[in-house]
């Protein structure tokens, strides 16, 4: 857990519920400073050329590699990510950086069409200095998937790190400035949400991004409306694991669980509405209760482990109470497991069938290692259960007939599906949702675009 005492954070140890570290909150003076600086560094940053620009992120992802086990154990004690899950983490976080050095001059060239009796030309300009508001889940890659698309144009990035994770934030800034990125292009900054919203108004500030909680979401774009500056919003996900009766029933299991429990299962993206064609439900849930039980919660600087800790003993908390009022509306146990005894905050796998569609685990997201399997009938019960949520982040569907899964896909409501295959955030394309889970994209070229000025230039030939 991460509370805020009247100066301070608190970063508690989710293994061992043990304070890890303190952080001061921001004074006045120090985002004064940090405004200042990453407003002097926009002038420079913004003229520096795309080669340059290229062989500082270049430099980056060297430096993040280099330094991958260190940050690794640190994101295990901060927030209890597996090691081996914060070294690919890193690695992914790497090849982002090195994703925009390469395709970070073409997206931004600029677009010349020859119209009567003159040209028209459209450039991308950065905006200035937005501010990043980030989650825990991915202590690394969410800061830098947003902060590095914004740069590779001119922006400079401010970042408020999720409390829990300030010693993961303040590693990436000094990795960063230990490459040479300017001071002041890459910052993090300790503010509560009262502060926060003061900086979004600060005139200095030209947008904001938050990855979050709906309830974060909406502060936030309330504010930066109020303000008239763009925001781009990545909220929440319900995302449904679509099953058709001609699937690989078994291999569809296995990336069901790896989804679902990956990261203690907290992760916007993870398949938590398992929508299973009724004649395969049975072989389906029996393969997916297998690999659900490889899931054992284990310490995360052990090499071999693949479910660490919950975050946060909140969240535990929360999600337990989530399963335990669906159980009581009526669905059907699979696997009960639940809290753990002891120290830390671990949570086992657990595993419903059949819950009421009102219930908490349909209706709400369940952000941990909670998976619920819904038997469908007909190719219209599918696609009603699958958009049968206010999210719309992402989809799975799993089927052999691949005309029949692009049909499909298209009557999904959502931001992105994957098809046989598990849904992944990716540097090459949009990603983002529709609905409660936010709007905008990040990263691919749009997640470049979203924080640019689109400028049409026009001249008439004399």
């Amino acid at each position: 857990m991460t509370d805020q005492m009247q100066d301070h954070y608190k970063s508690i140890n989710p293994s061992t519920g043990e304070v890890f570290a303190t952080y001061d909150r921001a004074s006045l003076s120090t985002i004064e400073a940090k405004l200042s600086l990453a407003d002097k560094a926009y002038r420079s940053w913004s003229s520096v050329s795309h080669n340059d620009r290229a062989l500082c992120f270049n430099r980056f992802a060297d430096a993040l590699e280099a330094n991958r086990d260190e940050l690794a154990l640190l994101a295990a004690r901060e927030m209890g990510k597996p090691i081996r899950d914060g070294r690919a983490e890193i690695s992914k976080c790497a090849s982002l950086c090195r994703h925009y050095a390469l395709e970070g001059e073409a997206i931004l060239t600029p677009r010349c069409t020859e119209v009567d009796e003159g040209r028209v030309t459209l450039i991308y300009q950065p905006l200035g200095l937005i501010f990043s508001v980030t989650p825990w889940n991915f202590p690394f890659w969410q800061i830098l998937r947003a902060a590095i698309p914004m740069m590779v144009s001119g922006n400079v990035v401010l970042n408020k790190p999720a409390p829990n994770v300030i010693g993961c934030a303040h590693a990436i800034v000094e990795i960063a400035e230990s490459v040479n990125i300017p001071k002041g292009v890459l910052q993090t900054i300790n503010t509560d949400n009262d502060q926060s919203a003061d900086v979004i108004k600060d005139p200095r500030v030209k947008g904001v991004a938050l990855t979050g909680s709906e309830v974060a979401g909406a502060s936030v774009a309330r504010t930066a409306g109020g303000a008239l500056k763009k925001s781009v919003l990545e909220l929440g996900g319900s995302d449904p694991f679509i099953v058709i009766g001609d699937a690989d029933v078994a291999a569809a299991a296995a990336a069901a669980a790896q989804s679902r429990f990956t990261n203690a299962g907290q992760v916007c993206i993870a398949s938590k509405r398992l929508i299973v064609a009724a004649d395969v439900a049975d072989r389906f849930t029996d393969a997916f209760l297998a690999e659900s039980q490889r899931f054992t919660p284990a310490l995360p600087e052990e090499e071999t482990t693949r479910l660490g800790p919950m975050a946060r003993y909140d969240l535990r908390d929360q999600l337990d109470d989530q399963a335990t009022r669906t159980i009581a509306s009526g669905a059907d146990v699979v696997l009960r497991g639940g809290v753990v005894e002891g120290p830390g905050f671990f949570y086992a796998p657990t595993i419903l069938r059949d819950a009421a569609t009102a219930s908490p685990a349909l209706s709400e997201e369940t952000f941990g290692p909670l998976a619920t399997i819904v038997r469908v009938g007909s190719e219209a019960e599918l696609i009603e259960a699958a958009n049968r949520t206010d999210f719309g982040l992402s989809a799975n569907i799993w089927t052999r007939d691949e005309e029949r899964a692009l049909h499909l896909a298209q009557r999904i409501e959502a931001g992105s599906v994957f098809i046989n295959t598990t849904t992944a955030s990716d540097p090459r394309f949009p990603f983002g949702g529709i609905g409660r889970s936010g709007y905008g994209r990040e990263l691919g070229a749009e997640g470049v675009y979203e924080f640019c000025n689109l400028k049409t230039i026009r001249i008439h030939y004399i």
